[in-house]
């Protein structure tokens, strides 16, 4: 596995309470590590980050400064028609 990279077993995953039960973004604390992974694809791998990147994330994601990432491709999306 590369650098930045842990596999899946070991770790309590969660997910959003929103998440549809399909293609959800799971995290785990793993030592001093969050550890982040795809719902699909439970064998791995993950990306570990340090609880303070983990943090910057989060606080970066309750101010809106990723929304125009699902704004964006929601308009991409249906000007494709899907």
């Amino acid at each position: 596995m590369a650098d930045g990279q842990v596999g899946l077993s070991g770790p309590t995953w969660r997910t959003a309470r929103t998440c549809d039960g399909g293609a959800c973004v799971q995290v785990a604390a793993s030592g001093p590590m969050i550890l982040i992974a795809d719902s699909k694809a439970p064998s791995g791998p993950a990306l570990s980050y340090t609880i303070a990147e983990f943090r910057e994330f989060i606080i970066g994601a309750k101010n809106g400064d990723f929304d125009d990432l699902i704004t964006t491709r929601r308009k991409e999306l249906s000007e494709r028609g899907r």
